[in-house]
């Protein structure tokens, strides 16, 4: 169960980065995360691979309330500002999808970096 945990952190990790959210704080919340759901998959082993879906879930949620929106769409162009979201909820091979247009945008933990024009 470690290795799927692991894998989890690191895909989310590289996701919080590609949007440059990757701060003491979002960590924080990332590890957080990882200590909840350790205890999860304990109790559902079966469980494990939805690990990355439900961890960036659970981060995503934890960073709204903080008041920061992650990830951001930028599939959709200009217009109204909104958020990925993990689909599916509870599976495997987790992707992000634009909430509004349903775009396919990546697979949990392959986001692109924002270069450096788009800040």
């Amino acid at each position: 169960m470690t290795e799927f945990l692991l894998e989890a952190r690191a895909r989310v990790l590289h996701d919080l980065a590609a949007y440059r959210m990757a701060d003491a704080s979002a960590v924080s919340v990332l590890e957080e995360a990882l200590s909840q759901r350790g205890w999860w998959v304990a109790q559902w082993p079966d469980g494990a691979a939805f690990l990355a879906g439900l961890i960036a879930q659970d981060v995503q949620d934890a960073l709204f309330d903080a008041g920061s929106r992650w990830p951001r769409c930028r599939a959709c162009g200009p217009g109204p500002e909104h958020s990925l979201g993990v689909e599916p909820e509870l599976g495997e091979d987790p992707r992000w999808v634009c909430t509004e247009s349903g775009i396919e945008v990546a697979p949990v933990g392959a986001l692109r970096a924002l270069d450096q024009s788009t800040g």
